[in-house]
């Protein structure tokens, strides 16, 4: 089991292109044109960020009509964009938790035709639905379950020989449960090929406002997070990584 912690847009260097505008998806129904397949890094990064620029325009405009959870989606833009772009998704699975960060992901996976129906009678759930796509392997809502989920399809995957990756994305809020600690502990054990990606939207304690305002987290391990995500190492390779990525 591979953990990795991220506050920060994700950026990558990747010297292969693959296109990360899915089969019947972002490619034929995007209003912009975005040619992935190049031999430079430079006009690379440059194609990716411009997804990820308008991917999260696209949010914004249909939230601001049809209401939902704003703020999460806004936060993976980036993390979406490159998971979709690492990885072979639908045949590799990626999991959200909590699913309601998931708006840019339905809109790179075939659906932003439907986001203006979104929660909305029979229209695109507010979460991951399996019903609704084959880019949606685990159906929730709230909360903590997508490691215990992956464990299962990690175990799954190797029992029947299978050569896929099977990703995690969870945020620091579900990480409070007791359900991600117990998979995390069996993960270890089986000791499974997965990736888990904490995703740390400083919302370790919950409620993070008031009325009288924002209200720190508190905890061991909202602790523990802030001094991973200050230690100097990772702050210097993200200096490098906005360098490559501007």
């Amino acid at each position: 089991m591979a953990v990795c912690a991220s506050s920060f847009a994700a950026h990558f260097n990747q010297t292969f292109s693959r296109d990360i505008l899915k089969p019947n998806s972002v490619s034929s129904q995007f209003s912009w044109s975005v040619d992935l397949q190049t031999q430079t890094k430079q006009k690379l990064h440059q194609e990716l960020k411009q997804v990820a620029d308008e991917l999260r325009l696209d949010v914004i405009f249909n939230v601001s009509k049809t209401g939902g959870h704003l703020g999460l989606s806004l936060g993976v833009v980036e993390l979406t964009v490159a998971l979709h772009f690492v990885f072979n998704t639908p045949q590799d699975k990626i999991l959200w938790d909590v699913g309601h960060q998931t708006y840019p992901h339905k809109i790179l996976t075939g659906r932003r035709d439907k986001m203006s129906t979104l929660r909305q009678t029979n229209g695109l759930s507010g979460f991951t639905k399996r019903s609704e796509s084959e880019y949606d392997c685990f159906g929730a809502g709230h909360s903590s379950t997508s490691i215990s989920a992956a464990l299962g399809m990690a175990v799954g995957r190797d029992l029947k020989g299978k050569k896929i990756h099977v990703v995690a994305v969870i945020g620091d809020g579900a990480m409070t449960a007791g359900q991600a600690y117990e998979a995390m502990n069996n993960a270890g054990y089986l000791d499974s090929d997965m990736i888990v990606i904490l995703n740390d939207n400083k919302q370790v304690s919950l409620p993070t406002a008031t009325l009288d305002g924002p209200v720190p987290p508190v905890g061991a391990l909202s602790r523990a997070l802030s001094r991973l995500l200050s230690n100097r190492p990772l702050r210097e390779l993200r200096e490098v990584a906005k360098v490559m990525y501007t």
